[in-house]
């Protein structure tokens, strides 16, 4: 992994584990894209992927990644958490334009139980946020 990755990395885990929302900010091109494993379509710009993975960041108990997959501007992040009872694993795929942004972030998630944990908890809370 070259330099630049491994800082991008690290400030990625830092957005992740210590909930850095400024850095997520800095991080997130305009018009991303992000696509949520339980919406069908994917949300459009920087507001709505902050309030996504804010959110996401604060429903995930025992949080932790396995395999980091990194080639050049494209990321393959194995993780695990719980959401209430339930565990799950998933995979964000991430991919950067060229000013080194995230332009591109798409979440898998399995098994469907946790899923449809993760799913109902997430749509509490942006409900209590006004998101929704």
């Amino acid at each position: 992994m070259d330099e630049i990755s491994r800082k991008k990395l690290e400030a990625w885990h830092d957005i992740v584990f210590n909930r850095n929302m400024e850095a997520l900010q800095a991080m997130l091109a305009e018009d991303v894209q992000f696509y949520s494993p339980a919406l069908w379509k994917p949300k459009t710009t920087r507001m709505e992927a902050m309030v996504m993975l804010g959110t996401v960041i604060e429903v995930f108990e025992n949080f932790t990644y396995h395999r980091e997959l990194v080639q050049g501007n494209n990321w393959a992040l194995e993780f695990s958490a719980d959401v209430g009872e339930k565990s799950l694993k998933g995979i964000d795929l991430i991919e950067f334009n060229d000013e080194g942004k995230i332009q591109r972030f798409e979440v898998f998630i399995r098994p469907l139980t946790g899923l449809i944990a993760l799913a109902e908890e997430m749509g509490k809370r942006l409900k209590e946020k006004g998101f929704i």
